[in-house]
């Protein structure tokens, strides 16, 4: 049976959402197992979103469905063609019971951004933020309480029109599902070690690299699994000769000796919301910030002097980790020194303090969901 959802049909965005509630639902005790124990990507909530989008129709037929497959014709382009994009982001409970997401409206211009370079049609940034109150709406218990735990949401775009011709498609799909999610590294927030990666290449000039398209990371798995051969969570890329890149799925920032935080930019570097926002509060805190091409030369130098005396990775699923070791072939880089894994760690906890409601977001990035 479909119904219109109580309380926020219309919603603020003006879509007349439909709901058909999982007949199939887990338990009470069933999703608190799952919620003792939700790894990372393991396990999904009850309800999906979805909107379709047509040339001759635009954006159409908002519904929050059973979670579920989804059919797709074998000739759909996104199959061949790898006409995809995607987000991720967090919801957190708060010790009210409230439930909040952090910078949503980055999120939604970012896949805007990654939707205009894949030849996808651009979703309204309301209808993005509607997209994620729906699926709260029906799926809030999902949200966990404990400690470094969330509700990770995932929003996607593809092209569904069956045509084997090279063009953008005329018929796209935009879902969102959630996932209740835990640590996403095994070790919390330990110093991980990265490999660095010089015979493949994540992104090139004028590519799809500042996109978050699932091709950038389809080609990251083979370096990264090799990256688990040497002993690293994560794996570093380069371009245009040492350049850095960023790694696997997060932004890599180092630490010199007097507080200056530097981190690589260039057009194939996709711009992370949480770097951002870490180099927002670093910047409050009196510390200089750079963003620009940073070389791996650079980086050598400045740590055998003593300039360079840390680094960190952070990401939306990780937040912040240090980052203990660079490993390459022929020579390693070691941040052993407490200095430079305090002031990361420092900021990983104001950050997610903010997120958690602990803290005063003085910069308004935090949007209630479930009000």
């Amino acid at each position: 049976m479909t119904i219109d959802l109580p309380l926020q049909a219309p919603s603020a965005a003006g879509l007349a959402w439909n709901v058909t509630p999982n007949a199939e639902a887990r338990s009470e005790a069933e999703r608190e197992a799952i919620l003792a124990d939700p790894g990372f990507g393991n396990h999904f909530t009850d309800h999906m979103v979805d909107l379709c989008w047509s040339e001759k129709g635009g954006w159409h037929r908002p519904r929050v469905s059973p979670y579920g497959p989804i059919e797709l014709d074998p000739a759909a382009a996104v199959l061949h063609y790898a006409q995809e994009v995607f987000e991720g982001l967090k919801a957190y409970r708060h010790a009210d019971g409230s439930i909040h997401t952090f910078r949503p409206y980055e999120n939604a211009a970012r896949l805007q951004r990654s939707a205009h370079r894949l030849a996808l049609p651009e979703l309204p940034v309301e209808y993005f933020i509607d997209s994620l109150r729906q699926l709260v709406a029906v799926d809030g218990a999902w949200v966990p309480t404990a400690d470094e735990t969330s509700l990770y949401l995932r929003p996607f775009m593809f092209a569904k029109e069956a045509f084997l011709g090279v063009r953008p498609a005329k018929k796209v799909a935009y879902y969102l599902i959630a996932s209740p999610a835990g640590a996403y590294f095994p070790g919390g927030v330990e110093p991980v070690n990265i490999w660095l990666s010089t015979q493949y290449a994540r992104a090139g000039r004028g590519g799809t690299g500042a996109a978050k398209t699932g091709g950038n990371y389809a080609s990251s798995l083979l370096p990264q699994a090799e990256a688990y051969e040497k002993g690293c969570q994560q794996v570093l890329f380069l371009n245009e000769g040492d350049r850095l890149e960023e790694l696997g799925g997060m932004n890599v920032v180092l630490v010199r000796k007097d507080g200056t935080l530097v981190t690589p930019e260039s057009d194939s570097i996709l711009e992370g919301i949480t770097l951002a926002s870490i180099l927002r509060l670093a910047a409050d805190r009196g510390h200089q910030v750079e963003q620009r091409p940073v070389t791996l030369t650079e980086w050598r130098e400045g740590a055998a002097s003593g300039d360079i005396v840390g680094a960190f990775a952070c990401g939306t699923a990780a937040v912040v980790v240090p980052i203990g070791r660079l490993l390459a072939e022929d020579f390693e880089i070691v941040h052993s020194g407490p200095a430079a894994q305090e002031l990361a760690l420092s900021l990983r906890a104001e950050l997610t303090g903010i997120q958690y409601g602990r803290v005063e977001d003085r910069h308004g990035w935090m949007l209630r969901l479930d009000a």
